[in-house]
């Protein structure tokens, strides 16, 4: 397909039209200013809507039908099961019986249980997918078998997308653990309780038709409630909407790799040299191996110095909830729970908030919780010598990852990537990222298990670690210690095609995504 390209502040050739709408090109962190006002949603009034309350439809196909479901729309689901989700699926195979074309999937993320939509996307009933591929998705737009391009945001870029009416999402199905017939619902209780349901906030404040999908109907009122019904259309009863033992398809227990576990020490060692683990610090960790070690070794520094941490933002998992319970953190801000001790923590600890991408990620608002972060711990699948990062590509070009919260976190005090120095024997450090997904001037310091590098822009942090006795290194010398042990890598081969666009936070693009040649 012919695509007109301007390279943009980053330096990466991207398109100035994305699946017929303008894009705008990056600018810098910072230097786009949106303008106008926030998109709203079509005026409803009670005079459409039952004077009982009871919103329900008698199954989903019923649902989709009543709020209009045709040809070209856009539909969108929330990932809070993560693996475990049932609906997205039935969607899709409910268009296509129903013979309706062309649809734009919306997901706050995909995972492998959505490969079944991959036969939709053959036939034409999707056109194509604009969030978060994981896995079998993205090798599929990879191969450049996806008719539109894929657009990938962080969650707080979701959030912006929809607020802004860069997206307007047609019908947003929202599964939701409990729910009444009025629409109001949370994901706190019921057979298939995730926690919070965060990911669908934009969805339920700005698409045109809302539709709730529970597994646990409760009398009015169900409270608390994080869905509010007065912003929902239609309730569906189910008999199952999720698999939540499915949500910990992360890795969610503290990694037992001696080379992990040492990274995880390394990092704790130098936010205690650099002076960052101090009495009210805040923190914010992912849900993998590598980083619940490093929480646990940031718990240990703090009962050895008597301090506690203000907030800790989450995903949340066990180990932050015992961290919570033991006094050591103030408070979670959570938004994504990632086990079910997460999610028992936020049903009866009123210090375990549920978050959204709204006040955490959003970057169109007035200000967010992600700049407040002392440290914010983040992996990488390559980092370069300029400290560029990539979450979504491998090295050979492949789309597998999504962005998640990672963008988002990148503006926290102090950003840390720990990984590995290479892994399969491919180089982690290079030349340049496959894929640019953050800008280096925001990633501070890299960790791997031969060594730290420190961004040259962050003189304070080589002050304050160079008498430590950690193993303090440029990020050259990292990158020449991969190519000594595994020789220098090969660039991926790719196509000319590209086959999805990177959205910065500020909804402009940072980069493009070409497919991958297997000629």
């Amino acid at each position: 397909m012919s695509q007109n390209l301007i390279k943009n502040a980053a330096g990466r050739a991207v398109p100035t039209e994305v699946n017929g709408k303008p894009a705008i090109p990056f600018q810098g962190v910072g230097k786009y200013r949106p303008t106008g006002h926030k998109y709203g949603p079509p005026i409803s009034t009670c005079a459409d809507y039952p004077a009982d309350g009871d919103k329900r439809q008698p199954d989903l196909r019923a649902a989709l039908i009543a709020a209009g479901l045709r040809d070209g729309m856009t539909i969108s689901t929330h990932h809070h099961f993560r693996n475990g989700d049932l609906i997205a699926n039935q969607i899709f195979d409910i268009a296509a019986e129903l013979g309706v074309k062309d649809l734009v999937w919306f997901p706050s993320a995909s995972f492998p249980c959505h490969e079944p939509i991959i036969k939709h996307l053959e036939s034409g009933v999707v056109h194509h997918i604009e969030g978060s591929m994981n896995g079998p998705l993205g090798k599929f737009a990879s191969e450049g078998k996806m008719r539109g391009l894929g657009v990938l945001r962080s969650h707080g870029g979701r959030y912006q997308a929809v607020q802004d009416g860069e997206v307007r999402i047609d019908i947003a199905v929202i599964a939701a653990p409990t729910a009444d017939f009025f629409g109001n619902a949370n994901g706190l209780t019921g057979p298939s309780a995730c926690g919070l349901l965060g990911f669908a906030l934009a969805d339920s404040q700005y698409a045109d038709k809302v539709i709730v999908a529970t597994d646990n109907l409760v009398p009015f009122p169900c409270t608390p409630w994080q869905i509010q019904g007065n912003n929902v259309d239609f309730v569906v009863e189910m008999d199952q909407i999720g698999v939540p033992e499915k949500i910990v398809s992360g890795t969610t227990k503290i990694t037992k790799s001696p080379d992990r576990l040492y990274i995880a020490e390394l990092t704790a060692k130098f936010c205690d040299a650099a002076g960052l683990i101090r009495d009210g610090f805040s923190f914010q960790a992912g849900a993998g191996g590598t980083s619940l070690a490093i929480g646990n070794y940031f718990g240990q520094i703090m009962r050895e110095k008597g301090i506690k941490a203000s907030f800790a933002r989450g995903g949340s998992n066990k180990y932050l909830v015992e961290m919570l319970e033991e006094g050591l953190v103030g408070a979670i801000l959570d938004g994504q729970t990632f086990d079910l001790d997460g999610v028992r923590s936020m049903r009866e600890n009123p210090l375990h908030v549920n978050t959204s991408p709204f006040t955490s990620y959003n970057y169109h608002g007035k200000g967010n919780f992600a700049s407040m972060l002392d440290i914010a711990i983040l992996g990488a699948t390559e980092v370069d010598v300029n400290f560029n990062g990539n979450v979504v590509t491998h090295s050979d070009g492949y789309l597998l990852h999504g962005i998640g919260g990672w963008q988002n976190a990148l503006f926290g005090k102090t950003v840390i990537l720990p990984i590995p120095l290479f892994r399969d024997r491919i180089p982690v450090i290079r030349d340049e990222v496959t894929t640019l997904v953050g800008p280096g001037e925001l990633i501070d310091v890299i960790v791997t298990e031969r060594g730290i590098a420190i961004n040259p822009l962050r003189q304070d942090l080589i002050d304050a670690t160079k008498n430590s006795g950690l193993p303090i290194n440029s990020i050259h010398e990292l990158k020449e210690e991969a190519e000594r042990i595994c020789g220098k890598p090969q660039p991926p081969a790719l196509a000319d095609d590209i086959i999805a666009v990177i959205k910065w936070v500020d909804g402009t693009v940072i980069d493009a995504v070409k497919a991958v040649n297997n000629e």
